[in-house]
């Protein structure tokens, strides 16, 4: 059983093709937004340009730090950070809450030195956490110490390492190297002893008052705080605790360190932030980025900016929100579909640089060994993607360094987010009122196809008989047209049928007289004995006999005729050599008639059989001569119009009822009455179509109209022709 789909069902399964509209604007836009990442990176590349350009053979900025180190070793080199407000040396820590994410961890692993018979695998209780930070000109470190016994130093004992001390080794800008040590006697405000040149004594020679704390007891242990000025240490510093577990026998067991205090080559790097370079920054904090630089060893020097705030395009400011019922609409309904897909910028994300000292990745590597890079990542939470791009620092042709700057494509995606929410709002409304109008337009023509079913079945009653016509519509598209045909159709049909059924009574009327001519002639002829009456009788039969014969031959002569056009072999004549033997051969057979022949005066030739082109122009003729008068003029006329013959014969009588001429020259189609019909004469309405089957043959054109002069037909040949 197959499956039956109506117009609008087909017209809404072809509206789906509507639904590629959205597909097609969200790849567009998603093209766009490659392109504007692509621009962000090359503009983000230039920004690490210019700025890089800034730092270029300017050895003064990185002659303090520790670039021009050949190697640095991690966990040994500490980096202070820029403090935000001045540290208060009380032990109690809570000025280090902004930076105490920078703190590291010291336990067993970082012992830097095993004292007397202390065996290295033994259990180390002793653990902290240390940072360091930077504030006007001075450094300030903290420990927070885990400790099972805290040794203090006696009153009245002049060694200073039979407790629990801390260590200090610098070295100065002379390149001096120095030890100093912290060992109180109680908790509270604290000094360092510098000690004695010799690495293996612990003895203090001075007092050092510029090193300053406060050292605080804890549950757990102790806290200390300390401060001391720049200038003390040109960049190599170390720390170190060191545990006395036992008052009654103070004997130091291990010493946890950030690096070796006793030994000038033992000492680790501290990292402290360019002032220069951070003033040549301060203005970068307004250009929507984040920038770094850093040195050869990946350190960071110098930043400006915040990632939070740096979202590469900045964006138009978003619409106010709509009134009314599209707002609602908007707001409730079709924002929430569209963010179903989209997703909108994070006003907040994890940021793991976030008070970094040192950089890690492929483009700041890259850029390292002297390549410009970049590189796109996501935060660790998965909202945001950074792109970041390094660019080199020259100082004597040599790689010092590196700018980084940063952005998010937060900007990028929130123009994206807005151009698909206008490019949606666009496409759901063509989507709407496109579907709608289809579903409209098929209902339209649906409605108008089943009105022209319906009309077409009134007009034929159960047993196929034509009983009306269509009503007439308008022309103004092909329903109309076909309307207009089906109306044509039937009206045919109806005189087809109408022909048809007067078919009988004319075959009837045909027939009857030579049946009856024949019947009674045989009936005569059986009674008569005189010979020549029976010769008469004979010879009336045979005329009887002779029209039927014509009857059976004009029936069945289009048919012949067609099988002989297959057969036949074309050949070029002079038409008017035919025209003019024909018309010669009409005044004799029709004397009553007179011919008015008027030939163009150049000859014309035409390509197929001039004998039936003969019996097309005895057809045309013949039908002339038939609807004329006695003693009336045919007119013969022909022409030369753009290659072609223009043939056409006219004669006066009977006008063609209305509505006939484009009919005519079907098959069976007359319009003769009693008074046109001849007596004798066989008539079934095939003379005109035999003639158009034959102009067609020649590739030609019949038709027949009504003349402009009152009671006259003009029947016109248009024949192609050469010269």
């Amino acid at each position: 059983m197959s499956l039956r789909f109506s117009l609008r069902l087909q017209l809404l399964l072809l509206s789906l093709f509507l639904f590629t509209i959205p597909w097609l604007g969200y790849k567009y836009v998603w093209e766009l937004e490659q392109y504007l990442r692509a621009g962000q990176e090359q503009t983000l590349i230039g920004t690490a340009r210019s700025v890089a350009t800034a730092l270029h053979e300017r050895p003064a900025l990185f002659d303090s730090q520790s670039a021009y180190l050949k190697d640095v070793r991690p966990g040994t080199d500490l980096y202070a950070p820029q403090m935000a407000t001045p540290i208060r040396l009380d032990g109690k820590l809570d000025d280090w809450q902004a930076v105490a994410h920078l703190a590291r961890h010291y336990s067993g692993a970082q012992v830097v030195t095993w004292f007397g018979n202390t065996m290295p695998f033994m259990q180390v209780s002793l653990a902290f956490d240390h940072m360091v930070g930077r504030y006007g000109e001075y450094l300030y470190a903290q420990f927070t110490v885990s400790d099972d016994a805290l040794v203090w130093r006696q009153q009245n004992s002049l060694a200073v390492d039979n407790s629990d001390h801390l260590l200090i080794g610098v070295t100065d800008a002379q390149g001096h190297f120095q030890r100093f040590i912290i060992s109180p006697y109680q908790p509270g405000w604290i000094n360092a002893y510098r000690l004695t040149d010799d690495p293996t004594q612990y003895r203090a020679a001075d007092n050092e008052l510029r090193i300053q704390g406060h050292w605080q007891v804890t549950p757990a242990g102790y806290n200390i705080e300390l401060r001391f000025p720049l200038t003390m240490t040109a960049g190599s510093l170390a720390f170190a605790l060191v545990d006395v577990d036992d008052a009654a026998k103070p004997v130091k067991r291990y010493a946890i360190g950030t690096a070796n205090p006793n030994s000038a080559s033992g000492l680790g790097t501290v990292v402290t932030p360019s002032p220069e370079i951070e003033r040549i920054l301060s203005g970068l904090k307004y250009a929507d980025s984040r920038v770094w630089v850093v040195d050869r060893h990946k350190r960071v020097l110098a930043k400006a900016g915040d990632i939070l705030s740096a979202s590469g395009f900045s964006s138009a400011p978003a619409r106010p929100p709509q009134e009314g019922w599209w707002g609602y609409l908007e707001r409730h309904w079709l924002l929430p579909l569209y963010y179903h897909i989209l997703t909108r910028p994070p006003a907040d994300f994890v940021d793991e640089l976030e008070g970094a000292y040192a950089l890690a990745g492929q483009d700041i590597n890259g850029a390292l060994h002297g390549s410009p890079r970049s590189l796109w990542r996501l935060t660790p939470d998965n909202k945001a993607v950074i792109l970041s791009a390094a660019y080199p620092i020259y100082i004597d042709g040599q790689v010092m360094g590196a700018v980084v700057v940063e952005q998010t494509t937060n900007g990028i995606r929130t123009l994206r987010n807005r151009a698909l929410e206008q490019l949606f709002h666009v496409i759901l409304a063509v989507m709407l009122l496109g579907t709608t109008g289809l579903l409209l337009f098929a209902s339209l023509i649906s409605s108008r196809i089943r009105a022209l079913r319906d009309a077409t079945e009134a007009v034929i009653d159960d047993n196929g008989k034509i009983i009306g016509g269509l009503p007439q519509r308008a022309r103004f598209d092909e329903i109309g047209d076909l309307n207009q045909a089906f109306a044509d159709v039937l009206q045919r049909l109806q005189q087809y049928n109408s022909y048809l059924e007067n078919m009988a009574s004319r075959l009837s009327h045909e027939l009857r007289t030579p049946v009856a001519v024949v019947r009674s002639s045989l009936d005569m002829l059986e009674h008569c004995e005189d010979e020549f009456a029976r010769q008469q009788f004979v010879s009336r039969a045979q005329s009887g006999l002779t029209r039927l014969s014509k009857i059976l031959n004009s029936m069945s002569e289009a048919t012949r005729l067609e099988q002989a056009f297959a057969q036949e072999a074309a050949e070029t004549f002079n038409v008017s050599e035919v025209i003019t033997g024909c018309m010669e051969s009409y005044r004799h057979t029709y004397p009553d008639r007179r011919f008015d022949l008027q030939l163009c005066s150049r000859s014309a030739y035409a390509t197929g059989a001039p004998d039936r082109f003969a019996q097309m122009l005895d057809k045309i003729i013949t039908n002339a001569i038939e609807f004329s008068q006695a003693d009336s003029v045919i007119m013969v006329c022909s022409k030369l119009e753009t290659r072609h013959l223009v043939l056409t014969v006219t004669n006066h009588g009977s006008q063609l009822p209305e509505g006939m001429q484009d009919q005519l020259l079907q098959s069976m189609v007359s319009v003769r009455t009693k008074e046109t019909s001849a007596a004798h004469t066989v008539h079934l309405g095939l003379g005109l179509y035999i003639a158009n089957m034959i102009a067609t043959y020649h590739k030609g054109q019949l038709t027949i109209a009504n003349a402009t002069q009152a009671h006259a037909v003009v029947v016109t040949l248009k024949l192609p022709v050469s010269y």
